[in-house]
């Protein structure tokens, strides 16, 4: 079965940093180009971050230097960094794999998705 877990999520302060992990199980992670969306509150989910099978990456407006993604194909992970979060970082985040070659234009292209794990930013 293959299968994508996030893990990581909590409470954070505004200005602190959060890295949320993936998890592949099924699958080598390596083969397939992986994404990291976002869903808030009365909100459509939005892609923030995407990292090819090949290596070249891919960012929406919203990253604006403080969302950082890596991979540990040696532990089957992708990582989200998350620096200086703000109250509108509040979301429920999931990561997502895709055979695509490159990073999607469209969320609809992602074939296994995660449950998602909650962010919550708050004083």
């Amino acid at each position: 079965q293959l299968q994508l877990v996030e893990s990581g999520g909590g409470l954070v302060q505004p200005g602190g940093s959060l890295r949320v992990s993936c998890a592949a199980s099924g699958f080598p992670l390596e083969d397939y180009t992986i994404g990291w969306l976002r869903q808030a509150p009365g909100r459509e989910r939005e892609g923030i971050l995407c990292t090819s099978r090949w290596g070249d990456s891919k960012h929406t407006p919203i990253v604006k230097g403080r969302f950082t993604i890596s991979r540990d194909n040696a532990k089957n992970t992708v990582y989200l960094q998350i620096d200086n979060l703000k109250s509108e970082d509040t979301a429920v985040y999931f990561c997502a794999a895709a055979r695509n070659d490159r990073c999607p234009d469209s969320i609809g292209i992602y074939e296994i998705w995660g449950p998602g794990t909650q962010v919550t930013v708050s004083s």
